[in-house]
């Protein structure tokens, strides 16, 4: 025998062990085990007999084998691979994103461990990072040259670039699942959510094995409020791996959608016995614990979320927000030492004056309360759209469309159930006082705020050739009375995942739906609408003092809130003119002073009988959602009521956008083209 045969006989056995690990680790276990016992602690051999390990199921003897190689080679980037892929399945997440990036700043084309990147990123919290390892891992994962510069283009952000590209290279290739996946990832950045899922739909129709892509439509799915297909997508991918931390984190995500609090927190518990020392999971571990009534843990996890990181912003915010936590003068202490520093971002910085200003409302210093709301207020107007004046344009076309003549002519259209009880108005209205007390009914059980309305009003845009334009009311005024009776069923089966006992009817809390009062009325003519209304600059002002995490845009400004009020007002005395008597109004004021006849009046008009519990809706121990989690977890109390006058000093500009509605109230003022 040559010199040279002993080599390429270990190379050959080598070669042959590294094919059998895609296909059966075992036998490549055993192949390596004899390469090692025939020439030693060869490193190749030693890769391929760990990585068979973690690939037959045995993590903790694949850690033991390749933590000593990764150190013993240590510009190996396999061996960090390998050894970060095994680090993830034995629970130890932190070690694995050292390595893994390890493995990636040695050989930056790899992409097995951009792919594993993104979802420990994906796991705690890091949504950018994800996304561009996410990005990354498409870009090393292709040859194609026309393919390569669209995901180079994505990676860099040049949305428009890497879009012309890929619908250039789809029409040459249709079925070429990378591009289709690419242009969906182009389309959710867009917030073309729709576009994503039938993309992401068609990729999984044409490789149902493309698990990049099922965790890719499962976020979008996810997104477009179709929690229950995003479970069932998500639990596919948990059953072939089940330690993956993004698949954990994101099935956690789904399911404190759909009300199910204590597997989310158990999961989240397992997320953080992998990665001890990330701020954004034990925040969100602290978000499910507070909605689930655990308060105490709750705020021991936002603690933990501060000591890790104590410029979190939104960590501190979020103790603020459970209104319910006072503040210590080191406290604030450190939450200026944060404000004052200049690298701070605007995302921190203004969650650290809304939580400045609450510690300062509680200290009775109300002047500098006020001005660190303003100040996180106007921080947060520049990172979100909105105009007043499209509102109020909203609210005159709905007033034209919807009259006596247009229901009378839809009569007896919809689906008949009974089941949803719709409350509506304004945030920090007293809606959630309102759900607690119905509630604690035997017959009746408390959701959430449920998006599924507002779903409906997308898709009905989406019929149309200028989805983005169009308002939905032209397509509604469109449908006959079938297609109206489905939009009801519809809104009952999306539902339903909500639904967790057998009491007959349900509330759905959004108060956005006050806008669409129309279209539940044809979808849904036997539903109760309930309208809970507060004092103009009580509710007004406590809805800017209020950072809302989304879906409230008109929120940051003084008179941005106050003109959003009076057309909320003014759009519901054209309903009460219209549809006499279909809503019935809770004044919370009058709530307070005489609670047991307002209990009384609530339940007649939802045709229940009344009930003694329903007065000790504070002992009800249901998940809360809403930043009133822990006052409706009390007895109601008056002194809420005027809070806002130690305000008023600096309430111009919202009392001049409320005009004839605040001295009106609580009747209302002559609006123009009333019924």
């Amino acid at each position: 025998m040559s010199v040279s045969e002993p080599t390429a006989s270990l190379e050959i056995a080598l070669a042959h062990a590294s094919r059998l690990l895609q296909t059966n680790p075992v036998l490549a276990r055993e192949q390596a085990t004899e390469i090692i016992k025939a020439v030693g602690d060869h490193p190749m051999a030693l890769l391929l007999l760990g990585a068979s390990h973690a690939a037959g199921g045995d993590a903790q003897q694949a850690v033991g084998i390749l933590e000593p190689l990764a150190q013993a080679q240590p510009n190996w980037a396999k061996a960090q691979l390998e050894l970060g892929i095994a680090l993830c399945r034995v629970g130890r997440g932190e070690d694995a994103v050292v390595a893994l990036r390890r493995a990636i700043a040695l050989k930056p084309d790899l992409p097995q461990a951009w792919l594993a990147l993104g979802d420990h990123l994906t796991a705690i919290g890091d949504a950018r990072g994800a996304d561009a390892a996410y990005a990354n891992h498409i870009r090393v994962s292709t040859r194609d040259p026309g393919l390569l510069a669209a995901a180079t283009a994505l990676c860099d952000n040049r949305i428009p670039d890497a879009e012309a590209q890929l619908r250039a290279h789809l029409k040459k290739a249709p079925s070429d699942v990378a591009a289709i996946r690419m242009l969906a990832e182009v389309a959710a950045r867009l917030g073309r959510d729709d576009d994503a899922e039938q993309l992401l739909a068609r990729c999984l129709e044409l490789a149902p094995s493309f698990h990049a892509a099922r965790q890719n439509y499962a976020l979008v799915l996810n997104r477009g409020n179709k929690h229950s297909e995003a479970l069932d997508e998500i639990e596919y991918l948990l059953a072939i791996e089940p330690a993956n931390p993004g698949y954990r984190n994101l099935k956690a995500v789904i399911l404190c959608r759909i009300g199910n609090y204590e597997p989310a927190i158990e999961l989240y518990t397992g997320l953080l016995a992998a990665y001890p020392r990330h701020a954004k999971i034990w925040m969100s571990y602290g978000h499910a614990l507070k909605t689930a009534g655990h308060q105490d843990r709750a705020i021991a996890a936002y603690r933990n979320s501060i000591e890790l990181d104590p410029a979190f912003g939104d960590a501190w915010w979020s103790l603020a927000n459970l209104k319910t936590v006072r503040f210590s003068a080191d406290d604030l202490g450190a939450m200026r030492t944060q404000l004052a520093r200049v690298d701070l971002d605007a995302e921190h910085r203004h969650h650290f004056e809304f939580a400045i200003g609450k510690a300062l409302e509680d200290a009775g210093e109300y002047g500098e309360s006020f001005q660190h709301y303003l100040q996180g207020n106007a921080i947060r107007r520049t990172l979100v759209t909105y105009r007043a004046d499209e509102t109020t344009a909203r609210t005159t076309r709905s007033k034209r469309v919807y009259t006596p003549g247009f229901f009378r002519q839809r009569a007896g259209s919809g689906a008949q159930a009974r089941d949803p009880i719709f409350i509506v108005g304004l945030p920090r209205a007293g809606s959630t006082l309102i759900e607690q007390i119905l509630s604690s009914h035997s017959a009746v059980e408390g959701t959430m705020e449920l998006p599924e309305i507002i779903s409906i009003t997308r898709a009905l845009r989406q019929r149309t050739d200028s989805p983005q334009t169009t308002p939905y009311h032209d397509v509604l005024a469109s449908l006959d009375a079938e297609e109206l009776r489905g939009l009801g069923e519809s809104y009952l089966q999306r539902t339903r995942v909500q639904r967790k006992t057998d009491a007959p009817f349900f509330i759905d809390k959004m108060p956005n739906n006050f806008a669409h009062i129309g279209l539940i009325h044809l979808a849904l003519p036997n539903a109760r609408i309930i309208d809970a209304r507060r004092h103009p600059l009580a509710c007004c002002f406590s809805g800017f003092k209020q950072h809302f995490a989304r879906g409230q845009n008109f929120s940051y400004a003084l008179d941005d809130i106050g003109r959003y009020y009076r057309d909320y007002v003014d759009l519901m005395a054209h309903y009460d003119a219209v549809l006499p008597g279909r809503v019935h109004r809770v004044i919370y004021e009058t709530m307070v002073d005489d609670t047991e006849a307002e209990v009384r009046r609530l339940l007649d008009y939802c045709g229940l009988p009344f009930e003694a519990q329903c007065l000790r809706f504070f002992e009800n121990d249901r998940p809360v959602r809403t930043a009133s989690s822990e006052q409706v977890r009390k007895p109601i109390y008056r002194e809420g009521i005027d809070h806002w006058r130690h305000y008023e000093a600096w309430l111009g500009p919202l009392k001049d956008a409320l005009g004839p509605v605040l001295e009106a109230y609580p009747g209302v003022p002559e609006f123009e083209d009333d019924v």
